[in-house]
């Protein structure tokens, strides 16, 4: 039996009447409700007079204008970072994941982990890499029609806000590369150096190409030492060389959007030192770039599908080069954004002809220390 209170009168309910007092009874159905004055009287087991069944639960919901001023507050520092444009961390990872391809033993898969490592770091370090270019190029990006709306240049972003902004990458980076051995970490923070003074390169030579292509294919020697230990440099420097030379291509390629703002600032790059012979250029590079990869490939003992994407690959930048239209900005746009089509094609070769490599011929190009080191993690 429920007793409840409504207005000081007593209410007893049970089996499915409701009692007031001493004199008034009203007999309901067990699940209907019956109104008493200006309340409502429920007569369903357990529930109180005053309470309903199907009551809608209470949401705090945040004004519209707070969440718009968190976007305009982060959004600055999105566009800082080019997360709107992911092709860099994408060509900053592709030289990390050949290293890592190539550096796993013969018949296996290549490490998940590591690549989520090098893929998480990429993303990291190109947002730095972007946050020092604007900072270099504040006064600069302000003459350029492609660039002029910039967050430090439209004044969203203050430069001491991007300095402290560039400390906290820094240090995630730092974080980041703790997962690598000694080895690694310290050739990880010695390649920094060429991310910072590579908008410097662009005020003092034709060449801020081959530096980018330094810093953004460095990844080649730290992929391989992170799974390693250490650098084989007859089987990286080829495909190192090799990165360098498809980063002055598709960086070249990218370039001629700015050429004329470029020239008028007094800002150098690849595509105005080329200038109408930039296809001869690039075709000189793009020979180079397959020599590399093909070199590498033999030092690796490398199967079959490795040298098919080699050879897709030299036949993408072909058709690249072969209908680029260096007076187009949006052609120049296009074809500089297929370029991650390239880095996955090599990839997967890769990764599949890792997987067809006899491992006993492998460790009989091995030298003796390294088929040592090999035996004692199988052991461990």
């Amino acid at each position: 039996m429920l007793r409840s209170f409504i207005a000081g009168k007593s209410i007893l309910r049970s089996s499915g009447r409701v009692f007031i007092g001493q004199t008034t009874k009203i007999t309901v159905k067990p699940t209907t409700w019956i109104q008493l004055s200006p309340r409502v009287v429920s007569t369903k087991p357990y529930l109180c007079c005053c309470q309903s069944s199907n009551a809608p639960e209470t949401k705090v919901k945040l004004p519209d204008t707070f969440w718009s001023q968190v976007k305009a507050k982060i959004s600055p520092y999105g566009q800082l970072m080019r997360i709107d444009r992911p092709i860099g961390s994408w060509l900053l990872f592709w030289p990390c994941a050949w290293g890592i391809g190539l550096a796993t033993a013969p018949g296996c898969w290549v490490d998940p982990h590591m690549l989520a490592v090098f893929g998480t770091g990429a993303f990291i370090m190109r947002g730095a890499g972007c946050t020092i270019n604007d900072m270099w190029d504040r006064d600069i990006d302000a003459k350029v029609e492609r660039t002029k709306d910039r967050p430090l240049v439209s004044g969203k972003i203050t430069q001491s806000d991007a300095l402290a902004f560039l400390a906290m990458q820094l240090g995630v980076g730092c974080v980041i590369l703790q997962n690598l051995n000694w080895y690694s970490v310290v050739l990880g923070a010695s390649s920094l150096s060429l991310v910072v003074i590579y908008p410097l390169m662009k005020r003092i030579t034709h060449w801020p190409q081959f530096v980018l292509g330094m810093a953004f294919n460095a990844g080649t020697l730290l992929g391989w030492s992170a799974i390693q230990g250490s650098v084989n440099f007859s089987a990286c420097l080829p495909l190192y060389a090799a990165g360098i030379c498809w980063t002055i291509i598709y960086d070249t390629i990218y370039a001629h959007q700015d050429k004329v703002d470029d020239a008028l600032s007094g800002i150098k790059s690849t595509a105005i030192r080329f200038g109408d012979k930039t296809k001869v250029w690039l075709v000189g590079f793009t020979a180079a770039m397959t020599s590399g990869l093909t070199t590498s490939g033999i030092v690796c003992n490398q199967s079959w599908p490795y040298y098919v994407s080699v050879a897709l690959v030299t036949a993408h930048v072909a058709h690249q080069i072969s209908t680029l239209d260096i007076n187009n900005p949006q052609d120049c746009a296009n074809k500089f954004l297929s370029n991650h089509q390239v880095g996955l094609l090599l990839f997967i070769g890769i990764v599949l002809g890792t997987l067809l490599q006899n491992p006993e011929a492998e460790k009989k190009q091995m030298p003796k220390p390294q088929i040592i080191h090999e035996k004692q993690l199988a052991i461990q």
